[in-house]
């Protein structure tokens, strides 16, 4: 609706010999026509505005969700190669323990071999008999002394 309509709506028809009471109608009726679109024009932009907010807090806690589930893989994948690495760092240090206390028996078999033969050859025989009768064990040990 332009300024002529609204002037010849308000007035009941033409505008009679566009006076000066004519043109300030007019001027008003502009007034209030821009007020309105300007109203109009800014809460669209409002509604937008506010809109386009919406849209932006979501796409930022989807982006912070999807960050935090990828945080949290992350920390478990590393969770899982450390305990990798724990087991086999101890495995291996059970393998050297044991290789090493397996040497130590083998050597201490053998000392104890050796010890026992050089025993029975320096010190002598030893020589004993027993007897087993129904209330009492009757024992005799001889040492010989070579």
């Amino acid at each position: 609706m332009d300024t002529g309509q609204v002037s010849r709506a308000r007035s009941g028809g033409p505008c009679p010999g566009r006076g000066e009471q004519c043109l300030q109608r007019e001027e008003a009726a502009v007034r209030i026509q821009a007020w309105w679109r300007g109203s109009r024009v800014r809460q669209t932009l409002l509604q937008a505005a506010l809109r386009a907010w919406a849209i932006q807090c979501w796409w930022r806690a989807a982006q912070a969700k999807a960050l935090e589930q990828r945080r949290r893989l992350a920390l478990r994948l590393y969770t899982c190669q450390e305990w990798a690495v724990v087991k086999v760092q101890a495995q291996v240090r059970m393998w050297q323990a044991r290789r090493r206390f397996l040497q130590a028996r083998q050597a201490a078999c053998t000392i104890q071999s050796h010890w026992r033969w050089h025993a029975s050859q320096a010190r002598g025989l030893l020589r004993g008999c027993y007897e087993v009768k129904a209330s009492r064990l009757q024992l005799d040990i001889e040492i010989l002394m070579a």
